[in-house]
């Protein structure tokens, strides 16, 4: 039997522009396979946010889901905090 684990992850958006859209960037750090040492990786994804609740600088979840657009295929779950600390 297949198991259907869906994705989340975590980062913070950097364009609210597009409607019902936003575009998070998520960073992950991993140790470099031949030179030991650590990277930073950067990817941003395009996510679905249904009622325009999340602004530029909002530390989001996103979670997998099926295609919406042509681009997205991620759903904001939830606002974890603004970034600097403030809710």
């Amino acid at each position: 039997m297949k198991t259907s684990h869906k994705r989340i992850l975590t980062g913070v958006v950097v364009s609210d522009k597009a409607d019902k859209t936003v575009t998070v960037m998520v960073t992950r750090r991993y140790k470099h396979p031949l030179y030991k040492k650590m990277v930073t990786a950067r990817k941003k994804y395009m996510a679905h946010d249904e009622q325009n609740l999340c602004k530029s600088g909002d530390r989001v979840r996103i979670s997998e889901c099926a295609p919406v657009s042509a681009r997205k295929r991620w759903l904001v779950v939830s606002k974890i905090e603004r970034e600097g600390g403030k809710s």
